[in-house]
């Protein structure tokens, strides 16, 4: 469950001032209409395996990552997860319900401890009105997450299972990877039965193409979560 143990934090990290900032719909906005989303956000906080909200439920108000990390899933028809987008820091979710309140029809959860910030739909619709340009990145940022789960679906569809890890390892590469002496460091946002809810495979077959790649000197784990992409244009070539 949520609670609220950011609400009376003064760290600036936990600031709706700070949290508004990180949000590119929000980037253009005047220091006064920057100033009502921050007096009207709420923030939360979800522990690792929280669900923030559910499918069927109302969505009627943005959801902000502060901290951490989230995903959006949902269920086949077989029952098994599947993930569809993978929020980190500055992204957001919800933005539809600004524009006309709805339901939700996939599920959220955190994938580690992570701290929201909301903003309602009541409480934006007085600042489009202000400032109707929004609606526009708005629209944006939709364009940008549906060209996502089309390449997801493509990726699902089209492709090999060495092809979809490999995808989705220059994915996460561009997310969080930082130059290192032997390649590129990054750390895995999803363990290995997550991995393969978001390609479509099994945990094993997960352990299994990973090991494989470490054994072909494509990558080295360093622990768990860590790997060193060494090779990557042999990475992208499997694609």
């Amino acid at each position: 469950m949520g609670c609220d143990s950011c609400a009376n934090c003064k760290h600036r990290s936990c600031s709706g001032d700070y949290c508004a900032k990180k949000v590119t719909i929000f980037s253009e906005l005047s220091n006064q209409l920057l100033g009502e989303v921050v007096n009207n956000i709420e923030r939360k906080h979800y522990a690792k395996g929280d669900l923030v909200f559910k499918t069927g439920e109302i969505s009627d108000r943005l959801y902000i990552v502060n901290s951490g990390r989230m995903k959006i899933f949902n269920y086949t028809r077989e029952g098994k997860e599947q993930i569809l987008y993978l929020l980190n820091e500055g992204d957001f979710i919800g933005e539809l319900s600004l524009l006309k309140k709805t339901n939700f029809e996939f599920n959220a959860a955190a994938l580690e401890d992570t701290s929201l910030c909301t903003v309602s739909k009541r409480h934006f619709d007085l600042i489009i009105k202000q400032n109707p340009d929004i609606t526009l990145r708005i629209l944006e940022a939709l364009h940008d997450r549906l060209i996502k789960l089309e390449l997801l679906v493509q990726n699902l569809n089209t492709k090999d299972i060495d092809a979809r890890i490999a995808t989705m390892l220059i994915g996460f590469l561009k997310e969080s990877g930082k130059e290192a002496k032997n390649g590129v460091l990054m750390e895995l946002p999803l363990n290995r039965e997550e991995m393969g809810s978001f390609i479509g495979t099994t945990r094993e077959t997960i352990s299994r193409k990973l090991a494989g790649m470490q054994d072909e000197g494509i990558l080295e784990f360093e622990g768990n979560k860590k790997v060193i992409i060494k090779d990557i244009s042999a990475l992208e070539q499997l694609i």
